[in-house]
C-alpha cells in the first residue's frame, strides 16, 4: 500500500513556485487580553516566540509562538465586514506580511530578517473577533486568519524585512 502524501509533503510542493513576501507590521501582545504595541522591529527567539509578545513567555516550543496574516487576507475582510480600513491591531495577529500567499506557505520553513521560521497551523479566528469587527467578524475571517507559526532560529525581524520561502529538497 502506498503511504498517502503528508500536508507537509503537499504544500512543499509549492515552495518553489512562491515569490517572496515582505513584513509590513509588526505587533506585540504584552499581555493575553493587552491592546498590541506596533514595533519596527523585534528579536525573534528560537523555541520562544516574539521577545516583549506574552506568547513567549508561555509554553516553550509550542506550535501558536507568532500569528501571521497578509495584507491581502486583511483586504478580504474589510471587503466582507463591510469595513473600509481594519487596523491590523484588531485582528490580534503579530505580523502583517504582503505578496506572499499564506495558505500556501502552511506546514513550511521560511525567513524573515534574521530569523528562521515554521508555520504550524492556520490561525483560526476567534468569538472575539465579533467585538472588534462588529458582528460577524469572526465568520468574515473564515480562511483569512492567517497561520501560527514557530520559530526555529533565533534573529531579528524588521518592517521592511523580505520573507522567503524556503524550498525543501
Amino acid at each position: 500500500m502506498v503511504n498517502p502524501m503528508t500536508q507537509k509533503q503537499l504544500f512543499a510542493r509549492y515552495s518553489k513556485d512562491l515569490n517572496p513576501g515582505r513584513l509590513e507590521w509588526i505587533g506585540l501582545r504584552p499581555t493575553r487580553k493587552a491592546d498590541l504595541e506596533v514595533v519596527d522591529s523585534v528579536e525573534a527567539l528560537a523555541g520562544l516566540g516574539l521577545q516583549g509578545d506574552h506568547r513567549c513567555s508561555k509554553t516553550p516550543g509550542s506550535a501558536r509562538q507568532v500569528t501571521l496574516i497578509s495584507a491581502e487576507f486583511i483586504r478580504m475582510i474589510e471587503t466582507y465586514t463591510g469595513i473600509n480600513t481594519i487596523d491590523p491591531a484588531l485582528l490580534r495577529r503579530n505580523l502583517v506580511v504582503s505578496g506572499i500567499n499564506l495558505n500556501a506557505l502552511r506546514h513550511q520553513q521560511f525567513t524573515i530578517g534574521g530569523a528562521l521560521f515554521e508555520a504550524t497551523a492556520l490561525c483560526h479566528p476567534c468569538r472575539r473577533m465579533d467585538l472588534a469587527l462588529g458582528q460577524g467578524g469572526a465568520a468574515a475571517m473564515l480562511g483569512y486568519g492567517g497561520l501560527c507559526a514557530r520559530v526555529l532560529e533565533s534573529g531579528m525581524i524588521r518592517v521592511g524585512d523580505p520573507l522567503i520561502p524556503q524550498v525543501s529538497g
